[in-house]
């Protein structure tokens, strides 16, 4: 089995947008980001959580024919890590003695070189895991040439045996790779738990985060690397793929450094939020093969500001607007939607919903009887 090459280790994080369900895709992205690594010198190339599948896999992971397809296309591409290019370390699911698991994979030399098992399970919020995977041990550290990784997938950092039995068991970095969806703050949050992982074991940290909308979910990437010392040594991108190439060479006193880098300006507040909502549009568009979308535009803020995002997230060519006038529709609501959707660039449709409104007040004429108009019917538009 191929070691890596003499001098500093190079490993490469490769922050990507997997498709849940796209195995073939998703190895297609590995694949491509292997080869741009390998001509940076890389030794190893990791990439996030359950990254061959998609994550969340949710209700999927549970098809046997879909584990097959998983575990096979994790085969095809430990073979061709035989070329002597870098290794590789991704998450799949894994199957053990009839049970499914949430694995870290690292496949060198042409082979499933190790494995190590999700032992953290989430079941909150959007996390439903311990009704798919089974529990994994408490791991130990991986060899890597002269490097020992200790690999922890997602949850498994925020709980402190895991961290605490990889460096007790001589672990060198920990390294943690993530599918962990986006909250305000939470680039902060994650920083505040890192810290205090390095701090309890002394050890360097590798947080890897997935990028990229799935349905109501938006991962914002951001990961980052930490020095034993606490310093941020190198941080990615946040809402865009991005990979960052890291140099580790042990120090004076045998803790392995990472070469410092510029870390990535990250938006914070309400520009993150708006982020977020024009990549997980993006993405739920582009994911589910639809066309485009349809906005129907007011004058107000609320669809003005939808239809901002909508065509930041997919471009004017993919999102038409459509005017809905009636009798209670101003002069001003028309002219603002209309001067809305010029601004943006986007073709603008305007459909009198007029007989419908005057059908619907027949319909409801014995109700109203008596009674003088007011915002009822203004908003039965």
């Amino acid at each position: 089995m191929p070691e890596p090459s003499a001098g500093p280790l190079r490993i490469a994080l490769a922050q990507r947008n997997p498709t849940v369900g796209d195995i073939a895709g998703n190895c297609a992205l590995v694949r491509a980001a292997r080869a741009e690594a390998a001509e940076t010198g890389a030794d190893l190339i990791a990439f996030s959580e359950l990254f061959v599948t998609g994550y969340p896999p949710e209700d999927l992971i549970l098809k046997p024919s879909f584990q097959v397809a998983a575990e096979a296309a994790v085969e095809e591409l430990a073979k061709e890590t035989a070329d002597g290019g870098p290794a590789i370390l991704l998450g799949a699911p894994w199957r053990e003695d009839g049970k499914l698991y949430n694995a870290a994979l690292l496949l060198q030399g042409g082979e499933i070189a190790a494995r190590r098992y999700k032992y953290a399970l989430p079941n909150y919020g959007v996390f439903d895991e311990i009704r798919v995977f089974a529990q994994g041990p408490l791991p130990g550290p991986i060899a890597f040439g002269d490097l020992r990784l200790g690999v922890m997938i997602c949850e498994d950092l925020w709980v402190d045996e895991v961290s605490e039995c990889l460096g007790e068991s001589g672990a060198d970095i920990l390294f943690a790779i993530n599918g962990s969806p986006f909250e305000r703050d939470k680039t902060d949050v994650r920083l505040n738990n890192a810290v205090t992982r390095v701090t309890e074991t002394g050890l360097p940290l590798i947080y890897l985060n997935q990028v990229g909308g799935q349905d109501e979910l938006v991962f914002d990437g951001a990961s980052f690397v930490l020095g034993a010392d606490c310093t941020l040594r190198a941080q990615a991108a946040m809402f865009a793929e991005d990979t960052l190439h890291t140099s580790w060479s042990p120090g004076s006193d045998g803790v392995w450094q990472c070469e410092t880098s510029l870390p990535s300006r990250h938006p914070d507040g309400l520009e993150a939020i708006y982020h977020a909502m024009v990549l997980g549009l993006r993405d739920y568009v582009g994911k589910n093969g639809f066309p485009g979308v349809l906005i129907g535009m007011s004058g107000g803020i609320d669809s003005a500001l939808s239809a901002a995002v909508a065509t930041d997230a997919l471009g004017p060519d993919k999102v038409r607007s459509v005017r809905m006038p009636s009798r209670y529709t101003s002069d001003a609501s028309l002219d603002d939607g209309g001067e809305c959707a010029d601004l943006l660039g986007l073709t603008t449709d305007t459909i009198s919903i007029e007989p419908a409104v005057a059908a619907f007040e027949g319909m409801m004429s014995d109700v109203f009887a008596g009674r003088e108009a007011d915002a009822t019917e203004e908003n039965i538009q």
